[in-house]
């Protein structure tokens, strides 16, 4: 992103995404999956332009390399994103840490970070934990 360029809400969804696949640093198809269709189909990314996809990932890339760039990262989705939307973040970056079947330690630490940097009721948290270990189930 270039300062010109402000973080729009979307882009703050697609950073959160973005930073949980890249927790692990394995980037999984199951989950860029996951996020193409999440920005292509949920009525929040409607008006979304998927040609900031490429930019959000460059910068979410460049912070993670950053001593303090975790918190930095989470300083720009609060700042970008409504407050009413932390748990819809919150249960996209479920969703995408689920993708590939497993939530690794690194994952689980990752989404641990997500909730208590958006604030994130304990209960609240826990059924959208649930849901995407629902949605995610294998035969």
């Amino acid at each position: 992103m270039t300062p010109d360029a402000a973080m729009t809400g979307q882009d703050a969804l697609v950073a959160l995404m973005v930073a949980v696949s890249a927790s692990d640093e394995e980037i999984r198809t199951a989950e860029l999956v996951k996020i193409s269709n999440t920005i292509n189909h949920l009525p929040v990314f409607a008006e979304y332009d998927a040609d900031r996809l490429p930019r959000v990932s460059k910068m979410v890339f460049d912070l993670l390399e950053q001593e303090d760039g975790l918190e930095a990262l989470f300083g720009l989705i609060r700042d970008s994103l409504d407050e009413r939307l932390f748990e819809t973040a919150y249960a996209l970056s479920c969703d995408v840490a689920a993708a590939d079947g497993t939530i690794d330690a690194v994952e689980a630490r990752m989404l641990e970070e997500i909730r208590d940097e958006l604030n994130i009721d304990r209960l609240h948290a826990a059924a959208i934990e649930r849901g995407a270990r629902a949605r995610h189930m294998t035969y």
